[in-house]
């Protein structure tokens, strides 16, 4: 068995001709450039690029493939340079019926072992999605119905970012994932949580208590790629290695999950719209605490404090959440530093998890070593955020 990491959240900003995927991403991300910063820069063993059933992205994928750089495995997924394994996923947005009768829009991972599958799930969205180009567009089904299609073409569906306001189930849609996949439920095997959200705050909600967590960056930039991640027990990398850890199954598991604390995240708490301010009433709050307006994106923390069900207690089976501040986020570290130490010590995952206080002095001096330091192992000072702004953090 093998210790690794992995990132199953990241978009594609453009084709390798330039043509628009995800249009809020970074023209750099395209799929080459994904995996070539996975291997040389970041040290991420397995990367699920999400933007895979865009015919563009099929195009670059088939094109990839014929370089001779990556290669497709019989157990899923494409090998680039026999070290970094590629999962090929695609987000689709679900309308649902929220409990007032209302719609609500929710986003869905669907992970697949071949491009083969992948085509033919295109093929198929392609009848329910205006543009299936274009990443993460809004398809005319339920997740009830998209699970079953997933699964037609041998995918697992994972709901993405759960909590946030605006395109999640628990935010948007529902107070209980269980009444949207009904008899299916039980083929939702893990969640992933989101940037403003963590295992303690999942624990309040008992439907979760069987589901795995997975953590991941929702990456639409190069550097932002392991802004959160997964540590994985495996033997080997692959489609069906993934599907084992996330399942639990055969002795394959998670073995951590990295993340930004959530106050971090940019809907950790409400805001109002109307003077671009946090909301410090206590859930749930209707009217602006300073200015009264009524405009109020209601923030991860105080959703989940209306909506939890139990106090928070993990199961056995779940693996600690380490909150974990990623070079690019870290206070005071420039880009020279974290090119200087990319240079000397390889990858992002070394210098964060096997280098010591004084490897990273020796290179960078007692300021900066004592910040990266600090910032990994958690110790920082923040301030939350909300309403699309991240919150900020200061060392000390």
């Amino acid at each position: 068995m093998n210790e690794i990491f992995a990132d199953l959240h990241v978009h594609i900003g453009r084709s390798e001709n330039g043509k628009p995927i995800k249009i809020t991403a970074a023209k750099s991300l395209n799929f080459a450039n994904i995996a070539k910063e996975c291997f040389e820069r970041k040290g991420i063993d397995v990367v699920g690029i999400i933007d895979c059933a865009s015919p563009y992205v099929i195009e670059d994928i088939e094109n990839f493939l014929k370089t001779g750089e990556a290669y497709e495995i019989p157990d899923g997924g494409i090998i680039y340079k026999d070290k970094i394994c590629i999962i090929l996923g695609s987000e689709v947005e679900t309308t649902e019926i929220r409990e007032d009768g209302k719609k609500g829009s929710a986003h869905n991972l669907c992970y697949f072992p071949t491009l083969k599958d992948i085509k033919a799930f295109s093929n198929e969205m392609s009848k329910h999605i205006h543009n299936i180009t274009l990443s993460t567009q809004k398809s005319d089904l339920s997740g009830y119905d998209l699970i079953d299609i997933v699964e037609k073409y041998n995918g697992i569906l994972v709901p993405a970012h759960i909590f946030t306001p605006f395109k999640s189930y628990y935010g948007n849609c529902t107070k209980r994932l269980e009444r949207i996949f009904k008899e299916k439920y039980n083929k939702i095997f893990a969640v992933e949580l989101g940037l403003s959200a963590d295992t303690f705050i999942a624990d309040e909600i008992k439907e979760l208590e069987n589901k795995s967590y997975i953590t991941n960056s929702d990456a639409h930039s190069l550097p932002k790629i392991a802004r959160e991640y997964n540590k994985l027990l495996v033997n080997g990398i692959s489609f069906k290695e993934i599907v084992k850890a996330i399942k639990m199954e055969d002795g394959r598991k998670i073995l951590a999950n990295y993340g930004l604390d959530p106050k971090l995240g940019k809907y950790n708490r409400s805001f109002c719209e109307d003077c671009n301010m946090s909301i410090e009433t206590p859930p749930p709050a209707t009217k602006c605490d300073k200015c009264g307006g009524e405009n109020i994106t209601m923030g991860v923390y105080d959703r989940i404090e209306i909506i939890k069900d139990k106090e928070s207690k993990s199961p056995d089976f779940r693996p600690p959440y380490n909150y974990q501040i990623p070079l690019g986020f870290m206070p005071g570290v420039g880009n020279k530093t974290i090119e200087k130490l990319l240079n000397t010590f390889g990858t992002e995952m070394t210098i964060l998890h096997k280098l010591t206080k004084d490897d990273l002095e020796s290179e960078v001096g007692t300021k900066q070593a004592n910040i990266i330091d600090e910032s990994r192992k958690g110790k920082v000072h923040i301030q939350a955020g909300g309403g699309g702004v991240y919150g900020k953090l200061q060392v000390g």
